[in-house]
Order: C-alpha cells, then sequence, then structure tokens
C-alpha cells in the first residue's frame, strides 16, 4: 500500500506567524493558516477541517465499499464531518468528530443501513486513527 505524505511550513512564532501546507498529490499548495485561519475567520485552512475533510472522505468510501459487498449497486451518499477543537489543561484536545450522512440507497431497509454505516464508522482508516469521541448521524433519503 502506498504512504502519502503532507508538510507544513510556518514562518514566525506563536500568533504572528504564518503558515502554508501542501499535500504530495498537489490539491493542497501552498494553502495558507495560521491562528487567525485557524481560531478566527481568515481565509484559509486549519487541521481540524483537513481532518474532517479526511475523516468525511475516508467514512464515505468505507460506508460505499460496505454498501457495494452487502449487494448495492446503485446509490449516493453524502457526508459532512464536524471536528471540535476544545481547549484544556493549559492546551487544544480535538474532542470529537461527528459525522453527518445523508444516503439514497434504493431497496435498502433503514436498519440494514444504519448498521453498515455503524460498522464503516468504526472501521474506516481514519476514525481508527483518531483518538477522540467519534459520533455518526445519518439520514437515509427516500
Amino acid at each position: 500500500m502506498p504512504t502519502r505524505s503532507g508538510s507544513a511550513r510556518y514562518q514566525g512564532l506563536g500568533k504572528d506567524g504564518k503558515g502554508t501546507v501542501s499535500t504530495q498529490s498537489g490539491v493542497l499548495s501552498d494553502s495558507p493558516y495560521g491562528f487567525t485561519t485557524r481560531f478566527e475567520d481568515e481565509p484559509g485552512t486549519n487541521p481540524e477541517e483537513l481532518i474532517a475533510a479526511a475523516h468525511a472522505s475516508c467514512f464515505t468510501m468505507a460506508l460505499s465499499f460496505a454498501l457495494a459487498k452487502a449487494g448495492h449497486t446503485n446509490g449516493s451518499l453524502e457526508t459532512e464531518a464536524k471536528v471540535t477543537v476544545e481547549q484544556s489543561d493549559g492546551g487544544f484536545t480535538i474532542t470529537s468528530s461527528k459525522l453527518e450522512l445523508t444516503g439514497h440507497v434504493p431497496g435498502i431497509s433503514a436498519e440494514e443501513f444504519k448498521r453498515i454505516a455503524e460498522e464503516a464508522k468504526a472501521n474506516c482508516p481514519v476514525s481508527k486513527v483518531l483518538n477522540a469521541q467519534i459520533s455518526l448521524t445519518h439520514t437515509l433519503a427516500e
């Protein structure tokens, strides 16, 4: 299996510093980040946003494959992850990732959809790497 990489640079220190983040694929290339993009509303990205995107995409792909393995051949899935960072003990901790899923899968029961979604939540690689409470809400569209 391939190893993927990302990189970050930070010029200056603390609140006055500014950084950039890039990915091996080039999808992100010197995207700005820093205190103001993380804790205020300045344009740019931040680690929690990147983790949220990683978690949402990993979970959605894991669910897609699990549904296909269960015999479902058509459908669509949309997931938003909301990652929370909180200050505690003089530092910061990512305390949760809340997955909000809407799926349209013809012919699946609500019970089967929930079971497969919960299994995908527990087994996607990003869920496994996060040391945080991971919750899931889901909607099965008619």
